[in-house]
């Protein structure tokens, strides 16, 4: 599923226009993406968790030369599935 198929699955099921569903997944995915840039953690009780994570400076390989290169220290998006959610993929 694409943003444009859950837009169109959001209207459909929310009962409103395709243009207020965009706007409303859309504004979702927005204020998610600002919270993790403040390094903020957004829990969804019964869905789950998105957090970020820092990732430690680390030495890793080129695999094309196999010469070492130095991996810089970056922040990473993770989500962690609640347990709702997890029972609902299981079953």
């Amino acid at each position: 599923m694409n943003k444009a198929e859950l837009i169109a699955q959001v209207a459909n099921r929310a009962g409103m226009t395709r243009k207020d569903a965009e706007v409303a997944v859309t504004s979702v995915i927005d204020i998610i993406t600002e919270k993790l840039k403040d390094g903020e953690k957004v829990q969804i009780v019964g869905f789950g968790t998105f957090e970020v994570k820092e990732r430690a400076e680390r030495i890793g390989r080129d695999p094309r030369t196999n010469e070492e290169i130095k991996i810089e220290a970056s922040r990473a998006p993770a989500f962690k599935a609640g347990k709702v959610l997890k029972d609902a993929v299981n079953s």
